[in-house]
């Protein structure tokens, strides 16, 4: 099957282009070319950011801080990986620290903000969310007695109940967190909304945004989050975990750390030796979604690219989505392609186990991602078992072509039962 779309000119780089720089694109399963739609779960690299891991790790290996050039070359390395993130984000590079991942930063932030609160405190989270926008927070009802609620999400649409999440902030309400988008079903949710509901009784925002950072462009000022964390590996770096913090928080928060480790923002937030490789990997996968596009400065050029990629994402999505809906037997679940989404689109066959279908969809070249990404409570509130679901995410790379294959490949599967 082979779908077609129009061709718009713009000045960000063409598909094509930026799939040249993808090695693992040249991937074959048998006789098939691999289409990954696994983004989701991490995406693929292009050639520069593992060249920039391997030079550092070749001819700039050293610690911090010290008195000979290898020592000082990175310092650079770390200070060119904070002002990278710092153009994604829309930030200061003193705003912007490094870990592990994702998801023990978060552990490492609610520890740090927990040591201030109370029995009576409370926090609010979703049912939309990762569970590592979850059990951090959750464990703070352990460790200092507080309660913590947990907004619904609509079925029927995926969607964030506002309504519900409002009548759960309260004036006792010390932490929001709130998913910038769901990485089972793709919903995109108003953090700027959020955050002006946390403010509002002096409550903190805090920000996963490890799903939204490869599709749409990220503004921590216009959004006013106070917290927001991505990893590097979901937009086309390597291995590691980024926590944005407004300053004057990082410099406040009592982070555990070591009596001699540095007092200032960012180092503050960080614990032992980094991945300095990472943070050279990571820079490298800034530079390489800045230079899909043209502009003055960096920030401007990586807005004009994700506005494209925006666009682009879109457009599959409506593709994949109306091309699923027309097959027996296959149920879409999340916002419909109309709405503010990612370009990820979960689904299930009629009886075929989700990951049944991605392992027969893999013998196609097909690579997807089933089950419930963390995202458990999603799964639950669709009355989904353990199976879960069958999730494609369109990247970068991706092309109607191999949205065309998917789509044919779940409709043999459909078909055979």
């Amino acid at each position: 099957m082979s779908i077609a779309t129009g061709v718009i000119a713009t000045s960000v780089s063409s598909v094509e282009a930026i799939r040249e720089r993808f090695p693992a694109l040249s991937r074959r399963q048998g006789d098939h070319p691999v289409a990954y739609f696994d983004g989701p779960g991490g995406t693929q690299v292009p050639r520069a950011v593992v060249e920039a891991i391997t030079d550092y790790l070749y001819r700039h290996n050293a610690n911090t801080h010290w008195a000979f050039p290898t020592s000082a070359e990175t310092d650079a390395t770390i200070a060119r990986g904070r002002q990278a993130m710092a153009d994604l984000l829309n930030a200061a590079p003193d705003e912007i620290a490094f870990g592990a991942n994702m998801t023990t930063l978060t552990f490492h932030l609610s520890r740090a903000l927990g040591r201030k609160f109370s029995p009576g405190d409370e926090i609010v989270v979703t049912e939309l969310d990762h569970h590592a926008n979850v059990a951090p927070w959750q464990a703070l009802e352990r460790d200092r007695g507080v309660t913590l609620r947990m907004a619904k999400m609509i079925p029927e649409t995926g969607q964030l109940d506002w309504a519900d999440l409002e009548s759960k902030v309260n004036k006792r309400t010390k932490v929001v967190a709130v998913g910038v988008a769901s990485n089972a079903l793709g919903t995109v949710n108003d953090l700027a909304r959020a955050a002006k509901l946390a403010h509002s009784v002096g409550a903190l925002l805090f920000a996963d945004a490890v799903h939204s950072t490869p599709h749409l462009s990220t503004d921590v000022r216009a959004w006013d989050c106070d917290f927001l964390a991505c990893s590097a590996y979901k937009f086309y770096g390597p291995h590691v975990g980024v926590l944005y913090g407004k300053r004057h928080l990082l410099e406040s928060a009592d982070f555990p750390k070591l009596a001699p480790a540095p007092e200032h923002a960012p180092e503050r937030a960080e614990t032992g030796t980094q991945n300095h490789e990472g943070m050279a990997g990571t820079a490298a996968a800034v530079d390489f979604l800045a230079s899909c596009a043209n502009g003055a400065t960096r920030r401007e050029r990586l807005h004009t690219a994700f506005e494209e990629f925006e666009a682009r994402g879109k457009a599959l999505t409506k593709l994949l989505w109306d091309s699923l809906a027309k097959i027996s037997g296959v149920r879409l679940y999340g916002p419909p392609p109309a709405a503010l989404r990612t370009p990820t689109v979960a689904f299930t066959v009629a009886n075929v186990a989700s990951a049944e279908v991605a392992r027969r969809l893999a013998g196609l070249g097909i690579f997807v991602s089933h089950g419930d990404f963390y995202a458990a409570t999603v799964v639950k509130k669709l009355g989904l078992g353990a199976d879960g679901l069958v999730r494609a995410g369109c990247a970068c790379y991706t092309t109607p072509d191999e949205v065309g294959r998917l789509v044919e490949g779940v409709s043999d599967i459909a078909r055979q039962g």
